[in-house]
């Protein structure tokens, strides 16, 4: 665990500067809006270990795949999310020297992520001979112009004599990805154009060999500067910059305000990029940098006033979820469907910036609870539009029906390790499930009976010829495939996926007659078909341990040494950074949740015998080195009434990144498992479920807390749910009257007639 930010309800703060610490700063204080997003790396030259990154939502290049032994089956190329242009640098010299914090001098730094409102800020002091300068950096992602980026710089000369002082604001193309096989530069530069203090820059992603539309951007800046006099444009071919010179007198100020719109070519025509831009430049050009914030946290305001939990009695756990929530809707709120949420988000280049099956089995819950229903129907629409991909996916491998990717922009398969891409085949399991999960909490039938439908038989028939009849066993089985534990690979029976494959034949057969005549005949489910299904729900293989009840994670797991994690020495920890794969392979050690998966999708399925033994058998043999399995463990602890587990497990996800728990946050967060510590106290510590469509609730409170309280939307109400030690509370805020079981009993809750 390392934390190097203060405790703090509503921020992301320190006063350290600390090299060596620079990386996971810039991960931890990233800003988004959904449609693009940066990490926290400095305006100015910094010489120093950093990873500058600017991503914008949908942007992608499909870099060639390049292995020393290529597979049948292999995808000819990897996605991935790619820097793009520099819009926020400004050079700044100092008696002609550049600023650069690896080498100045400088005291009273600060660092301030404000979470209620979206704003980063800097401050420090600049100490070089006899100048001292005092320096404030403040940049939000606007929420209310998903286009704009807004910054003000203010210098302030606490010298005794005047400095010379130059300020040249940037657009910069000169921008590489650190993992490009090759250094590749994925962008050309088309259009540059530069005024006194305005510059135009427009790139183009490089062509590619995969039919991938090529990507344009369009980026126009804006800046006021006081104190200091404007100078000629200039450009260099790659970047567009806006100087400004002048002495500053003692205790005299200069500020920069730099407002950037930033159009791309998934919206509008190549031509209509500099138009659209200039039309929105216009609209905040009048406005003050404070007043485009101030409409940007309105709409923050907005959001944390559906999706806000309040903990008291313990600040870490509070600003744990604050900040995952935060990222969270820095990187998605739904707003357009063609988008989805990559485990980084845009926050670093690792895992490319792709879509996984993180976003169906843990966001999509959250966003139910938090969010209007139509942000949960357009990540189903998101996989809905990408079916003929995943048809695509299933034909390369010889087999029918829809393989949904594993890493996916536009539904193609975009990774090339084959124990993942092919073997971790659950992840189609997930995608019917996710169908399941939206229909149950919603009550809504339209999609499935729409849409969704299509997707689960399309799912079922993979499942169908994946699976194999063993004559020995008498059962279907399904071989070679990697489970959510993916510290085992090529693994036969892996329970989680067999469980999955028969649950979904199971749920698409008895959804199948709820389906218009006309739509069964477009589907052409044969009665020969749905039996064969039927026979594989009937004698699918399920592993138990005669002796002692647990469900067999895959043929072979009970042949391993089976020693808890607790006997691993402290300094071989996270295992992943310290022993080989080959070691790894033959250990018990589990990386996430893998049966406990299984489990928790279907927690009112299973009883509490069951879980119980399950539980105890797999959660001491799990390293929680993935970031998405704290969270299932601390709803389960808590199924259980396992407190202590719970608590802790919650502590692990709600603050993953911000302490660093696996020691690999410096390359970018964990978005999509930010869900964890949601999912941990509503369904885990108020034990939230939806039975035959009624809200379930039966909260308890961690003894280290006084309380928490959340709210949570459920078919049109919005409720509020608050625990403290006296009891539980339940309010509705807005919506009809509405019965919720509470701790086992009914409770009528009617909405206070507004004054």
């Amino acid at each position: 665990m390392q934390r190097i930010f203060d405790i703090d309800p509503w921020h992301i703060r320190t006063s350290q500067f600390d090299p060596a610490q620079r990386r996971l700063q810039e991960s931890m204080t990233s800003l988004g809006n959904g449609y693009m997003g940066m990490r926290g790396f400095f305006e100015e030259q910094y010489s120093g270990d950093s990873l500058p990154g600017i991503y914008i939502g949908g942007i992608w290049y499909p870099d060639k795949t390049r292995v020393g032994w290529w597979k049948n089956g292999y995808p000819e190329y990897f996605g991935k999310v790619i820097n793009a242009v520099n819009f926020i640098k400004v050079e700044i010299l100092v008696n002609g020297e550049p600023l650069d914090l690896a080498k100045d001098t400088i005291t009273d730094f600060q660092l301030d992520l404000d979470m209620r409102q979206g704003l980063l800020t800097r401050r420090f002091t600049l100490i070089r001979n006899d100048v001292k300068l005092a320096f404030q950096f403040e940049r939000f992602l606007s929420i209310a112009t998903k286009e704009l980026a807004a910054q003000r710089i203010q210098v302030t000369n606490l010298s005794q004599a005047a400095v010379h002082l130059e300020i040249n604001s940037v657009l910069d193309a000169d921008v590489s990805n650190e993992d490009a096989n090759y250094g590749t530069h994925f962008w050309t530069v088309q259009e540059l154009q530069a005024q006194a203090t305005q510059g135009y820059l427009q790139t183009e992603t490089i062509p590619n060999d995969f039919g991938t539309p090529q990507f344009v951007l369009g980026v126009l800046m804006s800046n006021d500067c006081q104190g200091l006099a404007p100078q000629t444009g200039t450009d260099n071919g790659v970047s567009v910059s806006n100087r400004f010179v002048g002495e500053l007198a003692s205790q005299g100020q200069a500020t920069l305000v730099k407002k950037t719109i930033v159009t791309t070519s998934r919206d509008y025509t190549r031509e209509q990029l500099k138009t659209r831009a200039a039309e929105l430049l216009k609209t905040v050009a009048s406005q003050s940098f404070a007043a485009l914030l101030a409409a940007s946290a309105e709409q923050w305001a907005q959001r944390w006033a559906k999706s806000d939990v309040q903990i008291s009695g313990d600040d870490a756990a509070q600003q744990g979820i604050r900040f995952n929530l935060f990222q969270l809707f820095a990187t998605y709120y739904g707003e357009d469907a063609r988008l989805n949420i990559g485990p980084k988000g845009f926050t670093g280049e690792k895992y490319g910036g792709a879509t996984y099956w993180d976003t169906e089995g843990f966001a999509l819950p959250v966003y139910l609870g938090i969010a209007d229903p139509s942000v949960a129907r357009h990540l189903l629409q998101y996989r809905y539009d990408q079916l003929s991909g995943a048809f695509h996916n299933a034909k390369q491998q010889g087999l029918k029906g829809a393989l949904y990717p594993m890493v996916t922009f536009n539904g193609i398969e975009n990774h090339n390790e084959w124990e993942i891409t092919f073997e971790e085949i659950h992840r189609n399991g997930t995608i019917a499930y996710a169908i399941y999960n939206y229909t149950k909490y919603t009550g809504d039938e339209t999609y499935l009976k729409a849409k969704g439908i299509d997707v689960l038989v399309a799912i079922s028939r993979f499942w169908a010829d994946r699976v194999h009849y063993s004559k020995r066993r008498g059962k279907y089985v399904i071989h070679g495939v990697t489970g959510p534990n993916e510290y085992e690979n090529n693994v036969n029976n892996n329970w989680y996926t067999n469980f999955l494959a028969q649950w979904t034949l199971k749920y698409t057969l008895a959804q199948l007659p709820k389906v218009s005549a006309e739509k069964q005949t477009e589907l052409a489910v044969s009665e020969t078909e749905q039996a064969h299904w039927r026979d594989i729900v009937d004698r699918m293989y399920l592993g138990v341990d005669t002796e002692t009840g647990v469900f067999i994670q895959n043929d072979d797991f009970f042949d391993k040494d089976l020693q808890p994690v607790s006997t691993i020495p402290r300094e071989q920890r996270p295992i992943n950074q310290h022993w080989s794969w080959d070691k790894i392979l033959r250990s018990p050690y589990i990386k996430q949740a893998d049966v406990l998966q299984g489990i928790w999708y279907f927690i009112d399925d299973f009883d509490t015998e069951t879980k119980r033994k399950n539980f105890d058998f797999y959660e001491p043999l799990t390293v929680h080195e993935s970031s998405l399995s704290p969270s299932v463990h601390a709803i389960l602890a808590a199924d259980l009434h396992d407190e202590a587990k719970a608590v802790e497990m919650y502590a692990r996800t709600a603050r993953l990144d911000l302490d660093n728990y696996n020691n690999d946050t410096d390359d970018g967060l964990h978005i999509t498992s930010m869900t964890g510590s949601w999912l941990a106290i509503v369904q885990g510590f108020a034990g939230m479920r939806v039975r035959q469509g009624q809200l379930h609730f039966a909260p308890f409170l961690p003894q280290q807390w006084t309380g928490y309280e959340f709210r949570i939307l459920f078919r049109g109400r919005l409720i509020q749910v608050s625990v403290t030690k006296t009891g539980s509370q339940l309010t509705l805020l807005q919506g009809e009257p509405i019965t919720v079981d509470l701790a086992g009993k009914p409770m009528k809750l009617i909405a206070k007639e507004a004054d």
